[in-house]
């Protein structure tokens, strides 16, 4: 079922809690190797979600479909069932909304690796809700050494910053750019860079903007390097997508 909220039709689902694991340590987002592929070369493989009806493994009569599907796949590539569910459900909206950008949730699970480790970014944990245990903020954007410089755009509201803005939440929105492509995939009325919903959804629509079609090759790198204008960053980002992508394939 699908809801119309603030011009963007948002994917309606059930409450959701699924079981976490203990956490693991992750490797550190400088570490996470960069895949060997020439950028614009080649598009990370894309595999159906939650609404695939042709997976092995059906839900069970009565159960939210991208519950299972993501319970399903969270041991497999080492994603929790939370985040899963974000990334799917933002998928699933973008199917509905702009079905020519082939929106896949394996590109925006790579992203969410590297900036925040899918909301567990310092020892944090992803609640059931979809927030971080803590608020995930990145350092203060004042030009210092390989740092941008960036003015305060929000008055510290998102970053409680007032002086320079900060990237905030699991997928690290500038409060600016957070300002523009706001999302409320929750739909509790607020939208929110700290709830994985809202931001994988928000981070989905940066991505399709302009018309790409993230099938296409050149448009999957331009999506991604309009995140981060860096030819590791992107290769990172591919190498996670694919392997993500292709460890679900064996696993439908």
């Amino acid at each position: 079922m699908v809801a119309i909220a603030g011009g963007v039709v948002l994917l309606l689902k059930a409450a959701v809690s699924p079981h976490e694991r203990q956490p693991v340590a992750a490797v550190p987002a400088d570490e996470i190797p960069a895949a060997d592929v020439k950028p614009g070369a080649v598009a990370p493989a894309t595999v159906e979600s939650a609404a695939n009806p042709q997976a092995k493994q059906q839900p069970k009569a009565g159960e939210d479909p991208l519950r299972a599907w993501a319970g399903r796949l969270a041991d497999p590539t080492g994603v929790p069932a939370r985040a899963l569910m974000a990334y799917g459900n933002a998928e699933l909206v973008m199917r509905s909304t702009d079905p020519g950008c082939h929106m896949s949730w394996a590109t925006l699970a790579g992203i969410g690796r590297i900036e925040s480790d899918h909301g567990r970014y310092g020892g944090a944990t992803l609640r059931d809700d979809g927030r971080p245990s803590k608020p995930i903020v990145g350092v203060p954007l004042n030009g210092s050494t390989g740092v941008k410089s960036v003015s305060d755009t929000d008055g510290g509201r998102f970053d409680g910053d007032p002086r320079v803005d900060r990237a905030v939440g699991p997928m690290q929105f500038i409060p600016s750019t957070w300002a523009r492509w706001a999302s409320d995939a929750n739909l509790d009325g607020i939208g929110d860079p700290q709830q994985i919903d809202d931001a994988a959804l928000a981070a989905a629509r940066y991505l399709c903007a302009g018309g790409r079609d993230l099938s296409r090759p050149a448009d999957w790198w331009a999506a991604v390097f309009s995140y981060n204008n860096s030819v590791p960053y992107g290769q990172k980002v591919f190498g996670l997508a694919d392997g993500y992508a292709r460890t679900a394939m064996t696993n439908a």
